[in-house]
């Protein structure tokens, strides 16, 4: 059987080799056509081999690639091997060309050190200075070291296809100055100069039905980019918008009641869009919906109707491979304390079934996130119908169901970043929970091996207080989580106005929050402020962007760039705003 061999036809040329991946251990074939040689002059073959990836060079042209699903193997034996040169089989006849040299080389590619001549006709003929170089047998017992892989393909220009053709091929990205890997269906970033934040100039001004309350910013895998807004009127309803040629149009209308937010969420290969009603519909009916969206229609659809109390927002998680899905109930009738919903996914209904009520005052918002194997759920408590000054808590998953986080117990060792157990009440108190002021939103973000969490305050309120000199410029809060502490410890305060929403995002290595700044006791124009990670110093205010009753902030990123996406509640019309790099 032939281990390893070079067939030439009239236009393509097929390397042979053997391999035990193949099916009883069998022959390998890689092809390369359109490889024309018959014509009565010298050429030089260069055929490069490592894993999967085969290239072969003609005259040090440029080379051709092929990639196999065969690789060739790691270790090949040749003890009592023999080798044929020029040989056509005996039933075809005798070879007749001329064969002047052949070289084996170590090292996967030798095709630079090969074409190294101007004139690469002349060099066809003269010995390859590489030959006078290469010692007969390594030094000892060392295996000779060659930095040439054939592998390293480097593609410039435009954004080349990344498939299992292109894994493990490298593109350079001259504008961007960056190096990225194909891993069989996306370009990861190797090495690429870090950019930095800046300006922010306006991109799109978005006309919207009414008054936005929220929104949502999400890509469906092979559609495209969408933003859902949550417009407050209730004819026409929200509205959803597709990305198209760097601006946002306009995509599909769905009938909403007030709607307050938006969540994007996918179970399997099942995608989905829940909004947040907060009034009742034309028959006085209270539900938030779920929409599915129809890969057959390119639309979403009404999928399941939740009975929901002037619900603010909604949280999609997925814990211990179960997905879950909670609500926040902002109040029934004039009562702010009421149970807020978690909803666990029944895979064999097809529905969301309710598994846990959590009381909450008033509630925003929730937020969910996990450290190490653990899982977490922040309810933003807003108004306990007296008062603004109340405790938002935070809950951890324990024992199949959300419970007031009591402990953090460190380990060191196998535990990643720190590890979560229950005790005797005797030897662990409960952390106290956070108190906040007509608290709007939770944002949780990770800086390194830290985890901090952002609230934003709204307002202060106290019908038993005396009535402070502005209820709405007050102190918003980050806080950090301290091991050591056993719990979420304040960080560093910022002073806000009326703030209802936080988003952390990054540019290049370094990390912003922007906060939705909505009233100052004056005005709705208020400036909304992006804050820049400066280490020690915390959180400093970098740049003021111009907002109107700013009610939330999305940050996305295409192929164009990064951007914010900010929506106001006082009027219909929200804005897409590119940061602007060096």
């Amino acid at each position: 059987g032939v281990l390893v061999g070079l067939r030439y036809g009239p236009d393509k040329l097929h390397f042979l080799f053997w391999s035990q991946e193949s099916a009883g251990g069998w022959q390998s074939r890689v092809t390369f056509p359109n490889v024309s040689l018959a014509d009565d002059r010298w050429h030089t073959l260069v055929l490069a081999v490592s894993g999967q990836s085969f290239s072969l060079t003609v005259d040090c042209s440029i080379p051709k690639d092929v990639v196999a699903e065969t690789p060739f193997p790691a270790s090949l034996s040749v003890r009592r091997a023999s080798f044929y040169l020029g040989s056509r089989r005996r039933r075809k006849g005798m070879f007749t060309g001329l064969l002047r040299q052949l070289v084996l080389l170590p090292g996967a590619d030798a095709t630079p050190r090969i074409c190294q001549a101007v004139n690469f006709k002349a060099a066809t003929l003269s010995v390859p200075a590489v030959l006078q170089d290469v010692p007969a047998k390594p030094v000892s017992n060392e295996v000779l070291k060659y930095p040439y892989e054939t592998d390293m393909k480097v593609t410039l220009g435009a954004r080349p296809r990344c498939s299992k053709q292109e894994k493990a091929q490298f593109w350079f990205n001259a504008s961007r100055r960056g190096l990225y890997l194909c891993n069989g269906s996306t370009w990861l970033s190797m090495l690429e100069v870090q950019h930095r934040l800046d300006y922010v100039e306006e991109h799109q001004d978005l006309v919207t039905n009414s008054e936005t309350m929220g929104v949502e910013v999400f890509t469906i895998p092979g559609v495209g980019l969408f933003a859902a807004v949550a417009n407050r009127a209730t004819p026409p309803g929200s509205a959803i918008y597709r990305w198209a040629e760097g601006k946002f149009v306009h995509y599909q209308n769905i009938p909403t009641c007030q709607a307050q937010s938006w969540k994007y969420f996918t179970i399997g290969k099942k995608i989905f869009l829940a909004v947040a009603n907060f009034e009742q519909n034309e028959r006085g009916q209270e539900f938030s919906v779920i929409y599915k969206w129809s890969h057959r229609k390119a639309k979403f659809v009404a999928y399941q109707r939740i009975s929901t109390h002037s619900a603010r927002d909604w949280e999609a998680f997925v814990i211990e491979g179960e997905a879950f899905l909670a609500v926040v109930n902002h109040r029934e009738g004039n009562n702010h304390n009421i149970d807020s919903v978690i909803y666990r996914w029944n895979p064999r209904t097809g529905l969301f079934e309710a598994n846990q009520t959590i009381p909450t005052s008033g509630a925003y918002d929730w937020e969910f996130f996990t450290i190490g194997p653990y899982s977490f759920l922040a309810v933003a408590n807003t108004f306990n119908g007296t008062s603004t000054r109340i405790h938002s808590h935070i809950y951890i998953w324990l024992s199949g169901s959300f419970q007031l986080f009591q402990s953090i117990l460190v380990r060191l060792g196998r535990c990643s970043s720190l590890c979560l157990g229950r005790a005797a009440t005797s030897s662990f108190s409960r952390p106290p929970s956070p108190q906040t002021f007509g608290a709007a939103d939770w944002e949780v973000f990770h800086i390194g091996d830290r985890v901090f969490l952002a609230v934003a305050n709204s307002h202060s309120y106290d019908s038993g207080m005396p009535a402070p000199s502005n209820f709405y410029a007050i102190n918003s809060s980050i806080y950090e989580l301290n091991i050591t502490a056993q719990m979420f410890v304040k960080f560093q305060d910022l002073l806000t106005y009326s703030a209802l929403d936080w988003e952390f995002f990054s540019v290049g290595d370094e990390s912003f929050l922007v906060v939705a700044n909505s009233f100052d006791g004056f005005t709705f124009s208020v400036s909304s402020v992006i804050y820049r990670w400066q280490g020690y110093e915390g959180f400093v205010a970098a740049h003021r962007l111009p907002t109107v009753g700013c009610r939330d902030w999305e940050a996305f990123h295409t192929a164009e760039g990064s951007y914010l996406f900010y929506s106001s509640a006082r009027q219909p019309l929200s804005k897409v705003l590119k940061l602007k790099t060096t």
